[in-house]
């Protein structure tokens, strides 16, 4: 019985370690990329993330309602003012989490969990405009009814919606907007453009009513990336009808050369039902 229990642990052990050598060799080729891309980064004062951001916020304000102080405020908050790893190399801005609809990338690391699934966006006012789509469902509809310059019992209702655990989380948002005076880019509306945006966004809420758990529940893994064990033993890999070993070294973050050598392979050719070795 202990041996039998010692032998699970140690597959356990192992399979854990599998998985954070996968999910490291994602993040460097998701950092790679990002570094290509802005080879130059250099970190945010908060002065300089505000004004960066300050006219998404606005935008984002303008179609949904939701004050730009407090979206700047939580950019700040969540983003280390623009620095955090997320925000750098997976220009996601507000922490939200893989869900099993989501359809891109993904960048993981340690918060509620071990090796946490957050998504990658193309840039950051897809982040933002993810923060708007994350609020629109059941539990923040009261919020909409506010005023679109109403950022104090915007503050207050997110915290009283659960949107975060911090006890101090609507005094903290309160500070951060009278503090750089972000209430500044907030702007207020006629009785008939609040109707007509409010029409907007509860229609969205009710569409999303229906698959409020599979749009907003995290998952532990992206859909498509990195790809699921299909074996017991997370170092291998089967082959299936069309694999090649191109389309598996992709899947798993690897050169074709790289995974010739781990499996020692003279040449290309690979059969349905190989077992292939994908961890280095």
């Amino acid at each position: 019985m202990k041996k039998t229990i010692f032998l699970c642990a140690m597959a356990i052990a192992s399979l854990s370690a599998c998985k954070s050598r996968q999910y490291s060799r994602n993040n460097k080729q998701i950092e790679k990329k990002a570094n290509k891309e802005n080879p130059n980064f250099t970190n945010y004062t908060t002065l300089a993330y505000i004004d960066a951001f300050k006219a998404v916020a606005i935008e984002e304000m303008n179609a949904y309602g939701i004050p730009a102080s407090i979206t700047l405020a939580q950019g700040i908050s969540e983003s280390g003012s623009g620095n955090s790893s997320l925000a750098k190399y997976a220009n996601n801005h507000f922490g939200i989490k893989c869900t099993s609809d989501w359809k891109g990338k993904a960048y993981y690391k340690d918060d509620d969990k071990s090796d946490d699934c957050f998504r990658v966006y193309k840039d950051a006012r897809e982040s933002y405009r993810d923060h708007s789509e994350f609020l629109k469902r059941k539990r923040y509809s009261f919020l909409f009814e506010l005023d679109k310059n109403d950022y104090k019992n915007w503050a207050q209702g997110l915290k009283t919606a659960g949107y975060a655990t911090n006890p101090k989380y609507a005094d903290m948002l309160i500070g951060l907007i009278e503090k750089y005076q972000l209430y500044q880019y907030d702007q207020s509306e006629t009785e008939r453009e609040k109707i007509a945006r409010e029409d907007r966004v509860f229609a969205d809420i009710n569409a999303n009513m229906p698959v409020e758990n599979k749009k907003f529940t995290p998952v532990n893994v992206a859909p498509k990336d990195p790809p699921p064990t299909t074996t017991t033993d997370a170092s291998y890999y089967v082959v299936k009808q069309g694999d090649t070993l191109f389309k598996i070294s992709q899947l798993y973050k690897l050169t074709v050369d790289e995974l010739k050598l781990l499996n020692k392979l003279s040449d290309n050719n690979i059969k349905v039902g190989q077992k292939l070795l994908v961890v280095k």
